[in-house]
């Protein structure tokens, strides 16, 4: 899924400090000094995801405190404007979406359902409308037939 192009244009957008390719996949390294906060990203183009010989896309995330995993990403948004890129997978109208930020931070939304990215906002409690605000950005690429990036 991680073409060259996809990998350079991530780097770019978050600043990466590191950047090294291991023998399957792309180890980024993001620090930030002044909030003494470093993450690393990981992006598997084919990882093995489930029995047998199934592969897809899976986004790892290492930070001091945790251990996060986005498997079988189906695409990804860069915002330079944010500093942030927003990895999204969707099965089954439920979405879930992995938000890495230029800072060294993270956040993770996971089985939202979809039309909550294209409502009103408004309408919804504060704990709520941060994942469709979050997730939204992501939405001109699922709405394409092939989703990757953006």
């Amino acid at each position: 899924m991680f073409e060259q192009t996809d990998i350079e244009r991530i780097c770019a957008c978050l600043q990466v400090a590191e950047r090294e390719f291991q023998s399957d996949h792309h180890r980024l390294k993001l620090v930030n000094n002044e909030e003494r906060r470093m993450l690393v990203l990981e992006l598997y183009s084919a990882a093995r995801t489930g029995a047998g010989e199934k592969t897809g896309a899976m986004i790892v995330v290492y930070t001091s405190g945790g251990h996060l995993q986005l498997h079988n990403c189906t695409g990804f948004v860069c915002s330079d404007e944010l500093g942030e890129v927003t990895f999204v997978g969707e099965h089954a109208g439920r979405l879930s979406g992995l938000v890495v930020e230029r800072e060294a931070a993270c956040s993770l939304y996971a089985n939202v359902t979809r039309e909550l990215i294209s409502g009103d906002f408004t309408r919804l409690g504060v704990e709520v409308m941060l994942s469709g605000v979050a997730l939204s950005l992501a939405e001109e690429i699922l709405n394409e037939e092939k989703p990757k990036g953006g």
